[in-house]
């Protein structure tokens, strides 16, 4: 079944698609994107909790999804098992599942959301167009986009949420010290 919508999802390519997906999917290239609007937010007093969640949200997935479920699940691309099919892209070297772009863009737009919806809005929709490239470019199984996705969003939420008590937990420990 995911080949079959991967062929129908090939049946769209055209110049300005090609021309579209393939930059935008370089966003997502070892997550310089997102690690640039993490390092931003760094700079501003007001954002710096959110560029350190935002960076560990990335290291989180990077962690989880490039070094140990690829290398685990040591699932084949389909460009390797269809080489009949064009590339406009490198060929990628590491294994498909999970889509280290999609989880790497839902942490990161997971992020931003948590620090301003209109700009989450934007990450969404911009996370969103990285994941559904790597299914144009022919690089990744939809699966391989989805549970990259949902990841990605999971792990964003967690760390927010750890961060959320270890921060409610010292204020607390800071109250009862101050009785």
């Amino acid at each position: 079944m995911e080949i079959n919508i991967l062929m129908t999802i090939q049946k769209l390519h055209m110049p300005f698609l090609d021309f579209l997906f393939s930059h935008i999917t370089a966003l997502g290239d070892n997550g310089i994107f997102w690690i640039s609007i993490g390092v931003l937010l760094l700079c501003t007093r007001k954002y710096r909790r959110y560029g350190i969640l935002l960076l560990l949200s990335l290291l989180a997935a990077f962690l989880l999804g490039n070094i140990m479920l690829k290398n685990l699940v040591e699932r084949s691309r389909p460009c390797w098992i269809y080489p009949e099919v064009g590339l406009l892209i490198r060929i990628p070297r590491d294994y498909s599942f999970p889509s280290g772009h999609s989880m790497v863009g839902f942490a990161g737009a997971t992020a931003v959301w948590k620090m301003n919806k209109g700009w989450g809005v934007a990450a969404l929709i911009l996370a969103g167009s990285i994941a559904f490239s790597r299914l144009y470019l022919f690089v990744h199984w939809p699966s391989d986009v989805l549970i990259g996705s949902i990841i990605g969003i999971l792990l964003a939420i967690l760390i927010f949420e750890i961060e959320n008590r270890v921060r409610t937990g010292k204020e607390k420990l800071e109250r009862y010290e101050n009785v």
